[in-house]
């Protein structure tokens, strides 16, 4: 059941063998390439939430995310070598473990995506509160954060998605000078807080180091639960991954991409991280019962009212600078993050309407979510259709809840891309692959395990609606996919292959 109906490879790579691409990149561009695309939301907002779940431990957790990133990247990696189309995990699958599982991963990618693009926005909106507030020019509290985070409607995440969208539908791109200036802005913040911040460290806000220990039977908490969590802010190496067909001896350098980035990023992670605990402390919140509050409930947005607390702030980084008494430098990171986060928003609901398209046109979706624009030249009704759940998404949730769901997407799909793996060395070893999985055997079940430890460590809230997504998934693939599809209906190209192109025919959005 797992193997049929499986797109064959050889047809998915006719069409990306006609449009090869020079081999041009080394090892340090790959670097410099995954640090601009993991550095973002993660770091600068996300230090809050992890301070919450783990304390000061937090520092533990940055290195558990990289290192289960890391192996689930070098996994990735082989499969994005193999096959250097549109569709990300998506298409990975569709050729290895067949239809079915294909379209599971895909549903996934919408909380990967969608979901992490209204977490994005949410904190930007966060920054962008910060520095109305310092100008004097504050909101209403019920405006400021959505209902479960003590406010009643994110007006400026809601609408940060919305006008990203209709750029999306106009077809504005993204040049690489812009994304390389947006990057060296992200790296100047980082670097100017921990110049302020590390030296203002303090030995008594270390402790106690693990006031949550490692992790809690119902998860979400600890030192694994804010590894979970934090596992957002390395989401971003598949640029490295996917940027194969352009590398210049790729079985060495795309490894020293990925660890070079991951292990410059993960440099940066600890020491903000020892900057923000010890500066300021970041001890939990604790409820009556002397349990840790998860972030995100109400319980939790009534221990923070009105506290300075950095467990509670919506901007830590610049939070933690005014605290110190560099107003002007925490304003300074608020704008930096104003500033880079939007174009985060963007690339995300970019990447998920590239794989909304790309099951419509393999049937699995209606074919109205595959329509072009006649003048804009983009699929314009599944940019518009998925850009207002997004906005939605940011208006009503928290960015720590909008993160975790994000994450289970993530992680799942990352655990069935390192099993494609492993599946297609056995059934096809001989097949060229321009990067190999160094010890796959080791490495693939390695990053499935750490993927399923960090998925368990979610919290039971998180776990549940992952679930629940699923089954609403598989219910629209018995009911439209399954008989739709053009594998179930024979639709052949022209060659008698199944048709699958390189790329899809629209504008192309964002470039990097």
């Amino acid at each position: 059941m797992l193997f049929q109906r499986v797109k064959p490879l050889d047809k998915i790579l006719e069409t990306a063998e006609k449009k090869a691409l020079t081999r041009q990149l080394g090892a340090f561009q790959l670097t410099l390439l995954g640090i601009g695309a993991i550095i973002g939301t993660g770091i600068f907002v996300l230090t809050a939430e992890a301070g919450q779940k783990a304390g000061p431990a937090m520092m533990l957790a940055f290195v558990i995310a990289a290192v289960v990133c890391a192996l689930a990247a070098l996994a990735y990696s082989e499969l994005a070598s193999m096959v250097p189309v549109a569709g990300s995990a998506y298409t990975y699958t569709y050729a290895v473990m067949g239809e079915a599982i294909a379209w599971t991963v895909g549903w996934a990618l919408v909380l990967e995506y969608a979901v992490a693009a209204g977490a994005v926005a949410v904190g930007w909106s966060g920054y962008m509160n910060g520095l109305l507030m310092s100008a004097g020019m504050e909101l209403p509290l019920a405006l400021r954060t959505g209902p479960m985070d003590g406010g009643a409607f994110n007006v400026l995440a809601f609408g940060i998605a919305l006008v990203i969208t209709g750029l999306l539908v106009l077809g504005t791109s993204k040049s690489a000078k812009v994304n390389a200036v947006l990057v060296l802005v992200k790296v100047i913040a980082l670097t100017a807080f921990i110049i302020i911040a590390v030296p203002a460290a303090k030995d008594v806000n270390f402790q106690p180091f693990f006031p949550t220990g490692w992790g809690s039977p119902l998860g979400g908490i600890g030192v694994l639960g804010a590894a979970a969590s934090i596992f957002f802010a390395y989401v971003g190496f598949d640029a490295v991954s996917t940027a194969a067909e352009e590398t210049k001896n790729p079985n060495r350098n795309i490894p020293i991409g990925l660890i070079g980035s991951l292990l410059v990023c993960t440099v940066f992670y600890m020491l903000v991280g020892y900057g923000a605990v010890g500066a300021m402390g970041a001890q939990p919140m604790f409820g009556p019962d002397g349990v840790a509050l998860h972030p995100g409930t109400p319980q939790m947005a009534a221990a923070c009212a009105g506290s300075d607390a950095l467990v509670c702030s919506k901007e830590p980084l610049a939070h933690v600078l005014k605290m110190l008494g560099f107003a002007g430098w925490g304003n300074a990171i608020g704008l930096a993050a104003a500033l880079a986060l939007p174009s985060v928003v963007l690339m995300m609901i970019y990447g998920q309407t590239r794989i909304f398209f790309t099951m419509s046109r393999d049937g699995l979706l209606p074919e109205i979510l595959s329509r072009v624009h006649p003048k804009f030249r983009t699929p314009h009704v599944v940019t518009m259709i998925t850009g207002v759940f997004v906005a939605l998404f940011a208006a009503m949730f928290p960015v720590g809840i909008l993160a975790d769901i994000s994450n289970s997407g993530t992680l799942f799909a990352f655990m069935a891309v390192s099993l494609g793996v492993l599946i297609l060395r056995k059934r096809d070893p001989k097949r060229h692959r321009p990067f190999r999985t160094p010890l796959a055997w080791v490495v693939c079940p390695l990053a499935i395990a750490g993927c399923l430890l960090l998925f368990l460590n979610l919290s039971m809230y998180t776990i549940g609606l992952f679930f629940g997504w699923a089954v609403v998934g598989l219910i629209v693939y018995a009911v439209y996919g399954y008989r739709n599809s053009d594998l179930a209906r024979g639709i052949t190209g022209p060659e008698g292959g199944n048709t699958m192109e390189a790329e899809p025919k629209f504008h192309e959005g964002p470039q990097a």
